[in-house]
């Protein structure tokens, strides 16, 4: 499955046509996080540009974190450089990420920044990858709408492109991974013998846990291990939302 996630968007019109390029090339869901325009999606331009398309209003939500929190992986699209990160080209990465998105256990979010600005280096931080779509040097970054379309019309194929995968793993979802980085932190981070040891630590896990191809398993592997080295056990002691109700998947520390 496929998500476009669109930050901070600015126009009802990139917004509307982003709208209809999920219908063209679906299944795909729509979210948007944080609109600068707080009716965006009751906006004219944004009815019109998305005519046709019955499924409802997209989910908006207040931050790129709740946008991701049930995602397996997390491709942030950007026409400019991010210091210490590499950045795919698109047409080396489609491939694999259509394998992926065609994966019935997989859900994976396609994030575009505003039409301004991008996507901030903060938003760029937690993804696992990061995608430029090359373009001629008469104009070097694609409108919102268009980028959306490009990467949704490379992703689309009507035949079954999912790989076989091991039935002893599924893929972790950004829930999963912010509790596993919330207590590596907590329980690693009293173990070192200085401040500024415990801050690089800190990082280092954010930027391998946050980007890093984990399922299930690797997760509950690396709980069991914070469990005998000690700290609180249940994400809501580190205000993440808690597991879910009896019945329904558990977070991987309780499998």
């Amino acid at each position: 499955m496929k998500r476009v996630v669109l930050v901070r968007t600015q126009g009802p019109r990139n917004a509307g046509l982003a709208a209809r390029a999920c219908a063209n090339f679906g299944p795909c869901e729509l979210w948007f996080v944080r609109p600068a325009h707080g009716d965006l999606l009751g906006h004219r331009d944004f009815r019109d540009m998305s005519h046709g398309v019955e499924d409802g209003a997209p989910p908006v939500v207040d931050t790129l974190e709740e946008a991701l929190a049930d995602c397996t992986h997390a491709v942030g699209f950007t026409a400019r450089g991010r210091e210490h990160r590499a950045i795919a080209r698109w047409p080396e990465a489609v491939e694999a990420l259509a394998a992926r998105a065609a994966d019935p256990d997989e859900r994976v979010a396609l994030v575009f920044g505003n039409e301004r600005v991008g996507l901030t280096d903060d938003e760029a931080r937690g993804l696992a990858e990061l995608v430029w779509i090359p373009t001629s040097d008469v104009h070097t970054s694609l409108n919102l709408a268009a980028a959306v379309t490009v990467v949704l019309a490379g992703l689309f194929d009507d035949k079954d492109r999912a790989r076989p995968r091991s039935r002893k793993g599924r893929p972790a979802t950004g829930e999963d991974r912010a509790f596993l980085i919330r207590r590596m932190e907590d329980v690693l981070g009293e173990r070192t013998g200085s401040a500024p040891a415990a801050r690089d630590l800190r990082a280092s896990i954010e930027r391998v846990f946050a980007r890093a191809p984990l399922e299930t398993r690797d997760v509950r592997a690396w709980h069991r291990l914070l469990r005998h080295l000690g700290g609180p056990r249940r994400p809501e002691e580190y205000g993440l939302p808690g597991p879910p109700p009896r019945g329904e998947r558990r977070p991987p520390d309780e499998d």
